[in-house]
């Protein structure tokens, strides 16, 4: 027996004399051995507890119920509780009424009832508040059949706070989510309907065969959203954010962010669609030079009302977009202009997530993304997620695609309440997203509209579904649409006419067929735009960009950074680790890779640029290394010594995230585009677990660019190097970054100097918001975050910028002896440079570190190869194998600039596995690299 009836009046009360002292006594049985009891009876224990002690009292002088009456109770009270459990099985959800509704449960046969018996009971003893027309059990019954069974059926069981069962159930049984329109607004909705359909007939009779994932069959989801709209708005929300797939997407983009249809029709007719944008700047759509296929692009819409509306641009890959529009959304709702953690407001902007039935489940990003919708890093007060559920895949029916019963189960796991809405009902969908909306407000949490529909045809437009789901669109081809349907609901009701019906219908044709002859009028002389790469972008990043920063700067942070409350304890052996911080300021030891990180943080901070930090365990640092958030170790408490520095005006946070990959990096991703000014970072646990997440670097950050006009100045962390530690720990996969490099479209670095990780990050932060912007993609070190060759000294910091290409100290100090000059990056620069230390021995050679891969820096090389006229050979060397890593990409570079001289590799052989799995064949192959790599 669910707890959803836990607010109820006490089912004892109805238990008198003799009958209340049998209960009593079979509780007493019960609390000994409970399996001897009846199963109803410990059933109602388990709720309710002990039976009340009030009515021994009464025993006396109450009438005796007769014996046996209590299990007709217990019954209907079963009864009850299965109508809230398991209505959604008999609902009228099915628009094509193709699914069996399944009533066994709300039979009153099934408990051993009849109609007789339950109208001798109160109705007060199963609802609150009772409608005054609801006098008896059998009263109850039929009510609450009609709100369960209806056009809208409900899932909240799995909820476990009370408080939010007994709200929605309230709710529903209260009447309160439905609407009582007017026949004035019963008119709007019809002509909002026939504008739905009435732009994918327009569509469809004069593009004939295009591409256009039409909304039919679910036109009632543009109801939905403006409902959501009206609400947002009455709300003063500053943003709304639509995160959804393709189908319905030209739809939702006409009519809820109101690009015009000349726009539409113009880029259906393969002309340019700028000159039809409006004039009052109330729209803003971005494109990018290589641009992409209509209904993958977004836009934003600013409405008289001051909220913002933007539908998120997305691939083909579904649900994708989920933790993107997630992550912007976060963005939307924090300031950030203070020390600190950012302000939160939740009420400022949210979410809806659009996704389809068979994505849904089907998608691992889905569960990724409600997993965090609750924790503090990525929580964003609630998202309403509608599943577009046309109950087919492409052509793979509901039986092949799943193996729950709704498309929506995989929300259950989160506490997520459902409602399954039928599309064909319009009001009903309205109810629904209302109800939606308010309990989003009121309990910040995520809830879910299974918006049930069907596709009227195919997968697109050309496709035949006739060929593999006959039994379903024979019966497509007989319904009736949901403007038709209301339309008739109108009629029936003397609200409009069947005249005025049809005018309506013709009178929207009439009004696209005059905004497509405005773009015919036009398309003759529109200037098509160019698909070259644009000037800006090709000339990339500002080269030496001024990263320094003064030596009192960073003296004085430093301090900072390592005072604590005077009742903080840091754990002992922490603290010793990092005082040592203080040794480099005094002329002793280096600054280490974690210690450049967090002086590169805090003096980007004072520059006004927020910090936001994420990935797996990050606060401490995979490697132990980083130590950004401290915890006392008596009390647990939490201290951010970046929280305290001089000067800043900019927020910062590093959290940990949950074990994901894919959603994490999609959020992290979103909230950099929504707040350019702040430095986003994302960093691998170990750099090959990026893998889980490729689809990001693919789709979106490599791309986003180029295709929708979107800068982003992401920042990844991806540890690699080769220590022995096996093929899942070894490589972060370097070669799919480079191979993604083109246009400038990121920085690809492999670096081997704290410095220059100090460096590049500052540098990082300066281009934020400007339009040389592009993400950062950083192959981070392992071993190397506390090797001495990688420390800097202050003056390394305070002075210069980041350098594309090191050269290592002590060779090429000869020119004339040079014979061949090895190139090498990250850790495999650093086991040369341990080799060589100050190079005797070694008049031969030169080494150089090729700190950035991307853009790859052939000026600064060719002004190296220029002061080594009798170099002979270039040698490539990594310890990746040789098709991995970075020479297959730097090849092609390197023979430009080679003026004749041999190119060489060396380098691990070809692979199928990134390393060895063994430690000590490890060893012997990176020295066998290292020893033909330094040979005469």
């Amino acid at each position: 027996m669910s707890n959803n009836v836990g607010a109820q009046r006490s089912p004892y009360s109805v238990f008198k004399g003799p009958n209340l002292g049998y209960v009593m006594e079979m509780y007493e049985l019960f609390k000994t051995s409970p399996e001897s009891v009846d199963p109803e009876l410990a059933e109602m224990f388990r709720s309710y507890g002990a039976p009340s002690v009030d009515g021994v009292e009464q025993a006396t002088t109450a009438a005796a119920v007769p014996t046996g009456d209590f299990g007709k109770i217990l019954a209907a009270y079963t009864l009850i509780d299965a109508i809230r459990a398991y209505g959604h099985l008999a609902a009228d959800i099915y628009p094509l009424n193709d699914r069996p509704k399944d009533s066994t449960r709300l039979e009153l046969s099934y408990y051993g009832l009849t109609e007789n018996d339950l109208q001798t009971m109160p109705a007060s003893l199963f609802m609150k508040n009772a409608p005054s027309t609801v006098e008896t059990g059998l009263d109850a019954v039929n009510y609450l059949k009609s709100l369960y069974t209806g056009k809208i059926a409900y899932e909240f069981a799995h909820v476990i706070d009370e408080e939010e069962r007994n709200w929605i159930q309230g709710k529903i049984e209260n009447g309160e989510i439905s609407v009582s329109l007017s026949a004035e607004n019963k008119k709007e909705l019809l002509h909002r309907l026939t504008k739905v359909e009435g732009f994918e007939k327009f569509i469809h009779r004069t593009f004939v065969g295009a591409k256009r994932f039409s909304i039919e069959g679910l036109d009632s989801l543009v109801l939905l959203l403006d409902e959501l709209v009206r609400k947002s708005e009455a709300e003063k929300m500053k943003k709304l954010l639509i995160g959804m797939a393709h189908r319905g997407r030209l739809n939702v983009l006409t009519h809820i962010l109101n690009k015009p249809y000349e726009m539409m029709f113009a880029e259906f007719a393969g002309v340019p669609s700028s000159p039809f944008l409006p004039e009052d700047g109330s729209l803003v759509t971005t494109r990018g030079w290589f641009g992409d296929v209509k209904y993958h692009m977004g836009g934003l819409y600013k409405g008289p009302s001051g909220m913002e509306r933007f539908l998120a641009y997305n691939p083909s890959h579904l649900e994708v977009v989920n933790p993107v529009v997630a992550g912007q959304t976060r963005a939307a709702q924090e300031t950030t202009d203070h020390e600190g953690i950012p302000v939160q407001d939740t009420n400022a902007a949210y979410a809806i997530m659009i996704h389809g039935d068979a994505a849904f489940p089907g998608q691992g990003i889905v569960p990724e993304t409600f997993n965090y919708s609750r924790v503090r890093g990525y929580r964003t007060g609630g998202s309403i997620h509608v599943i577009a559920n046309n109950t087919i895949g492409f052509t793979t029916e509901y039986y092949d695609s799943r193996s729950t019963h709704y498309s929506s189960d995989p929300a259950k796991g989160f506490e997520v309440p459902i409602m399954h809405v039928n599309a064909d009902s319009p009001e009903s969908v309205i109810a629904a997203a209302a109800f939606a909306f308010e309990y989003r407000q009121k309990f910040g949490k995520d809830i879910l509209i299974d918006l049930v529909g069907y596709r009227r045809y195919g997968h697109n437009e050309m496709d035949e579904p006739l060929v593999t789901n006959p039994m379903m669109y024979h019966l497509i081809h007989k319904h009736p649409t949901a403007r038709q349907l209301y339309g008739e609901e109108l009629v029936n009701a003397n609200i409009l006419s069947k005249e005025e019906v049809e005018k309506m219908d013709s009178d929207v044709f009439a009004v696209m067929q005059s905004a497509y002859d405005r773009v015919k009028e036009h398309s003759s002389d529109a200037k098509r735009s160019s698909n070259a790469t644009p000037e800006i972008v090709l000339n990339g990043y500002p080269r030496d960009l001024e990263t320094g920063v003064s030596e009192e700067q960073l003296t004085r942070m430093n301090e900072e950074l390592l005072t604590y409350p005077e009742n903080f304890t840091v754990f002992s052996k922490l603290n010793r680790i990092l005082k040592r911080r203080e040794e480099p300021f005094k002329g002793k030891g280096k600054v280490d890779w974690a210690h450049a990180e967090q002086l590169a943080f805090g003096s980007i901070l004072q520059d006004g640029k927020p910090i936001r930090l994420t990935g797996q365990d990050v606060q401490r640092g995979t490697f132990a290394h980083r130590h950004l958030v401290l915890h006392d170790e008596k009390t647990g408490e939490e201290y951010v010594p970046l929280h305290h520095i001089s000067g800043s005006n900019a927020s910062f946070v590093a959290y940990n995230s949950p074990l994901t990959e894919f959603a994490v990096v999609g959020y992290e991703f979103g909230y950099n585009l929504e707040k350019d000014q702040a430095l986003s970072i994302w960093e691998a646990q170990y750099g090959d677990f990026a893998n889980m997440a490729q689809a990001m670097f693919d789709q979106f950050i490599s791309a986003s660019h180029s295709k929708w006009g979107q800068q982003s100045g992401m920042v990844m962390l991806l540890p690699h190097a080769y220590e022995g530690q096996g093929p899942e720990h070894s490589s972060a996969r370097l070669e799919r970054y480079l191979q993604l490099c083109a246009e400038n479209n990121w920085t690809v670095a492999n670096l081997s100097s704290a410095a220059n990780y100090f460096h590049i990050l500052r540098r990082q932060a300066k281009m934020l918001g400007t339009e040389v912007e592009r993400p950062l993609v950083i192959v981070s070190p392992k071993s190397l975050l506390r090797h001495p060759l990688v420390g800097a000294d202050v003056s390394d910091l305070s002075d210069g910028h980041f350098q594309t290409v090191l050269e290592q100290p002590g060779t090429g100090q000869k020119p004339e002896k040079v014979k061949k000059i090895l190139f090498a990056s990250g850790k495999m620069a650093i086991d040369l440079a341990e080799k060589v230390k100050d190079g005797e021995g070694f008049d031969h050679l030169h080494i150089v570190r090729v700190e950035q891969l991307y853009p790859f820096p052939s000026d600064k090389i060719a002004e190296i190869l220029a002061r080594y006229p009798k170099a002979k050979e270039l040698v490539w060397v990594q310890e990746e194998p040789k098709n991995m890593g970075s020479w297959s990409f730097a090849y092609s570079y390197l023979r430009e600039l080679a003026d004749g001289k041999d190119i060489s590799y060396v380098g691990r052989i070809h692979r199928a596995s990134p390393s060895e799995g063994n430690g000590e064949d490890h060893k012997v192959e990176q020295q066998r690299i290292i020893d033909e790599a330094l040979k005469k």
